[in-house]
C-alpha cells in the first residue's frame, strides 16, 4: 500500500524519504520567486525571510502533479492513501479529487483513498505517522482507510499565535483588534472546527495561554497516558520546550513529539506559533 501526504502536514524531508511515504509540495512564493515547499526550500529560509518583514505566500499542488503521480499509482496496480489538507485551508484535495476522477477514466481499477483530514500542521502529520505504522502491521486497505479517517476526526488543534498582525493580513482579525491586542498582549487561542482555523477565546500572556490550552487538553482529551500529544512551533524552539515541560508536568502523556510549523502555516502565523494536537475522548 502507497501512502501519500502533502507538506501541510509538517513532517520533515527526512521523514518522508525514510518512510517511502510520497510527498505533494505546496509551492511557496518568496520575493518574488516560486519553490516547492520542503523540497525547494527550508523551513529557516521562510522564517527568515518573515523575520525581514516578507509575506510568504502558498499555493496548492497543481493538477498535473497529481495526474501523473495517480497514473503510475494505477499502473503499478498497488493501493494508495493520500491524507490531505484540511480542503478548507486549500484547494489541493480538491485537485487531487479531480485527478483521481480523470485517471479512473482510463484506469477503472485504481484503488486510491483521498482522505480530507480536515487536519493541518502537524495535526495532519500525526495521521500520517499512524497511516505509515498500519502500512508496517500489514493492515487490509478498507480497514486502514476506516482508522485513519476516525483518527483525523478526533483530531483536536490548539494554537496561540505570537503577532496579531499576520492574524489581521489574512482576516482572522480585524487590524484594529491586532493592533489593541498587541499594545495588551493579547494571546489569542484559535482552535479548528471542521477544517477551518477559528479564533476561541483571548488570554494576556503565553503563560495564561499555555495554561488555558492544557485546561482545554484535560477538557477535550482526558487521560493522556496513552495518547501521543504533537507540538509544532514557528522557529521557536525554546518556547516549544516551555510548552512541553509544561503539558508533560500536567498530563504525563504516552509520548511528546514535535515539529517545526512550515511554510504552509507559516505563512499565515508568523513567529512566536504554538500548536498543540491529540486525540479527543469522544
Amino acid at each position: 500500500m502507497k501512502i501519500f501526504a502533502d507538506s501541510g502536514s509538517d513532517l520533515s524531508k527526512s521523514f518522508f524519504d525514510n518512510e517511502d511515504v510520497h510527498l505533494f509540495p505546496l509551492r511557496v512564493l518568496v520575493r518574488g520567486v516560486e519553490y516547492d515547499d520542503i523540497i525547494g526550500i527550508s523551513t529557516d529560509q521562510v522564517y527568515a525571510a518573515i523575520g525581514e518583514g516578507e509575506q510568504p505566500k502558498t499555493s496548492q499542488v497543481s493538477l498535473e502533479v497529481f495526474l501523473n503521480t495517480f497514473e503510475q499509482l494505477a499502473k503499478s496496480g498497488e493501493e494508495g492513501i493520500y491524507l490531505a489538507f484540511s480542503s478548507e485551508l486549500s484547494g489541493t484535495c480538491q485537485t487531487a479529487i479531480l485527478a483521481k476522477n480523470q485517471v479512473m477514466e482510463n484506469y477503472p481499477d485504481l484503488k486510491l483513498a483521498i482522505i480530507d483530514t480536515k487536519c493541518a500542521s502537524f495535526g495532519l502529520g500525526l495521521v500520517v505517522k499512524e497511516a505509515v505504522r498500519l502500512n508496517k502491521l500489514g493492515m487490509e486497505f478498507e480497514e486502514a482507510v476506516d482508522q485513519l479517517t476516525a483518527m483525523a476526526n478526533s483530531m483536536e488543534h490548539l494554537f496561540t499565535v505570537g503577532d496579531l498582525n499576520y492574524l489581521a493580513k489574512g482576516g482572522r482579525v480585524s487590524k484594529s483588534s491586532a493592533f489593541m491586542g498587541g499594545l495588551l498582549n493579547i494571546k489569542p487561542i484559535l482552535n479548528m472546527e471542521d477544517g477551518k482555523l477559528i479564533p476561541l477565546e483571548k488570554t494576556r500572556g503565553f503563560k495564561k495561554a499555555t495554561q488555558r490550552m492544557i485546561a482545554l487538553m484535560k477538557e477535550r482529551g482526558g487521560d493522556f497516558t496513552n495518547k501521543v500529544v504533537g507540538i509544532s512551533h514557528s522557529n521557536d524552539e525554546e518556547l516549544m520546550l516551555e510548552v512541553k515541560a509544561a503539558i508533560q508536568d500536567a498530563l504525563q502523556p504516552k509520548a511528546i513529539e514535535t515539529t517545526t510549523i512550515g511554510a504552509v502555516i507559516g505563512a499565515h502565523v508568523g513567529r512566536g506559533t504554538i500548536a498543540i494536537f491529540f486525540t479527543d475522548n469522544k
